[in-house]
């Protein structure tokens, strides 16, 4: 059971409404209390809700699910409960993107979830025309709100398949946060993402790796001449994602970034 949570009737001052929602998520194993409490009174328009999110939060529902946002890249994210939650992590797959092809002007962000990566990389690039895809509905209508303001478009369905025909061969940045946790160590994750995010989000088959080989054997059929595909995997399974791009026929680097633990497999297409 979650710790008792105070209602705004127990609390007469906004410090003390603060300090009882402190108390309780700490009990709840919140490490960052004082910030959470902080967020979520920021959020609430009233104390009574504030209390209600806090007892959401102390049953694990993750933050950004309480909140309804995630910072993502210097922006503010729309998330629902439901919804794959953007990680930092992320963040170095949209810098390399930036830094690999800074004048972009077409951009797909695939596997989606929110559509953080997108709205990212627009942001950074000024005006782009951006395409986003998902499989699961409830994800592309985050997208759908977070792309809105760059004028993007986001679709339903598996990977390639629900993009507009006339994006083939026009792609400058190929985005794609695909799943990528083996099978078997899905059970390991934090509990916040297995009972909170979707399987589809995390689960990436035998070695992690299912999608990222269907990503890289269609993305030349979608790459600009020049353009180029990412994609973020584990230290471990760069190799066999290397091996992936590389029978696709792209050229292949890998980045890294030891601070965030992220790993970027770039391939770029024939100019």
């Amino acid at each position: 059971m979650p710790p008792s949570i105070p209602t705004a009737s127990s609390s007469s001052q906004p410090s003390s409404s603060r300090d009882a929602l402190v108390i309780a998520l700490r009990a709840a194993g919140c490490v960052f209390a004082e910030e959470e409490a902080e967020l979520i009174l920021d959020a609430a328009p009233t104390a009574d809700e504030a209390a209600a999110m806090a007892r959401r939060r102390a049953a694990g529902l993750p933050l950004e699910h309480v909140v309804g946002w995630a910072e993502f890249h210097g922006l503010r994210i729309t998330v629902e409960p439901g919804v794959f939650v953007p990680r930092r992590r992320t963040e170095f797959l949209v810098d390399q993107a930036l830094a690999a092809a800074p004048h972009a002007s077409v951009v797909v962000d695939l596997c989606c979830g929110s559509g953080a990566v997108g709205a990212a990389l627009a942001a950074s690039l000024g005006p782009v025309e951006l395409h986003a895809a998902d499989i699961d509905p409830v994800a592309v209508g985050c997208a759908r709100r977070n792309l809105a303001g760059h004028g993007g478009q986001a679709y339903v369905g598996d990977l390639f398949a629900p993009l507009p025909a006339r994006l083939r061969g026009r792609v400058d940045i190929l985005a794609a946060n695909v799943p990528y946790v083996p099978t078997g160590e899905v059970p390991l994750l934090p509990t916040e993402a297995r009972e909170h995010e979707p399987l589809t989000a995390l689960d990436g088959g035998g070695d992690g790796l299912d999608v990222l080989r269907r990503v890289a054997a269609e993305a030349p059929r979608w790459l600009a001449p020049g353009g180029c595909l990412l994609v973020e995997t584990s230290g471990r399974q760069a190799p066999a994602a290397v091996e992936a791009f590389t029978r696709s026929g792209l050229a292949v680097r890998v980045a890294r970034d030891g601070e965030l633990s992220a790993h970027v497999i770039l391939g770029t297409g024939l100019r």
